[in-house]
């Protein structure tokens, strides 16, 4: 339990320095932005490659990967059934990105300082990373594209409108898995699974200049989101939304890792360390993918923004607690 606290500890005075660096404005009004960019772009491949590549691969496709995967669309199916019992009058479109919200973790900008510092390995992240980037992504965008063309498809007096032709989403969809392809974490995790698999060495001065890059991400991860802190207001113009919001950090900050917890114990036997992984990294807050998602389809994006706000101003105590509770 001490070591935990420990690499809590250190998670938070890191945060806490770029809560310092944004309050002071001393990098500027455009730190936050490019230090993220620096992260997921350059960073976080190298460090989940160089990861993966020593990592037993039976470990990161094995049971974790099975709890993050099924704990996750439990969640959001729990959410779903809540959200139309409790707010019926609601959009289904709406309704996913509400459950995506309730479901998807910060995997990479806090689940691998988390995985690196509080467990001492950050590839216990890669099986959550995998599963929302190859599987979930996919999912919800299909389900997306579905529900918002059966919703254009009607007008308001039930009389069929006209809509995008099936060519034409298919073409979307097409183009939205092509770009989670390209996704930089997934090309570093693969690449980092191929080696692995392979047994493929690298020059010492390649790998070293890797590993080097990979350095940065997890610091800069850290004091991006302290800055993102700063000035932030969660439920401030919730627009008729807040009991939307409710429910979903609700949902993921305490019915996500219990999910996470039954699963990990009674279906996959976890216990010790491997139970305590599972449930702290289902307590990570809501990815801010959710609310790109909120966005790039203009539904749901008042409770999508402010779930991630709530979520990321409480997770890491209730991170604290589950492991405290599990210790």
């Amino acid at each position: 339990m001490g070591q935990v606290l420990s690499g809590f500890t250190v998670v938070w005075v890191i945060i806490g320095v770029g809560m310092l660096v944004g309050r002071t404005g001393v990098l500027g009004p455009e730190a936050r932005p490019v230090l993220s960019r620096a992260a997921f772009f350059i960073g976080s491949p190298a460090l989940l490659f160089t990861t993966l590549a020593t990592a037993d691969v039976g470990a990161v496709l094995g049971p974790q990967l099975g709890v993050a995967a099924s704990s996750g669309l439990l969640c959001a199916a729990l959410h779903m059934s809540l959200s139309r019992l409790l707010l019926p009058r609601r959009a289904n479109s709406e309704r996913i990105i509400h459950g995506l919200s309730a479901s998807m973790v910060n995997s990479a900008n806090l689940g691998l300082p988390v995985a690196a510092y509080v467990f001492g390995d950050a590839a216990l992240a890669a099986p959550v990373i995998l599963f929302q980037l190859a599987l979930y992504t996919p999912l919800y965008i299909t389900a997306l594209e579905a529900t918002l063309s059966a919703e254009s498809a009607r007008a308001p007096d039930g009389v069929p409108a006209a809509g995008p032709t099936p060519f034409s989403r298919r073409r979307r969809v097409l183009r939205q898995l092509a770009q989670t392809g390209r996704n930089p974490l997934i090309i570093g995790s693969l690449g980092g699974l191929v080696v692995s698999l392979t047994g493929w060495g690298l020059p010492d001065p390649l790998w070293d200049s890797i590993e080097l890059i990979g350095g940065l991400s997890i610091p800069a991860m850290l004091i991006a989101f302290g800055m993102s802190l700063v000035g932030s207001r969660p439920l401030r113009r919730a627009e008729g939304r807040l009991p939307d919001t409710l429910l979903a950090a609700g949902c993921k900050l305490v019915l996500h890792p219990l999910a996470a917890w039954t699963i990990a114990a009674q279906v996959f036997a976890l216990s010790g360390q491997d139970l305590l992984v599972a449930v702290v990294l289902a307590c990570l807050p809501t990815a801010q993918n959710v609310y790109v998602a909120a966005v790039r389809y203009e539904t749901g994006e008042v409770v999508a923004k402010d779930a991630v706000l709530l979520t990321t101003v409480l997770a890491i105590p209730v991170m604290v607690g589950a492991a405290a509770a599990l210790g």
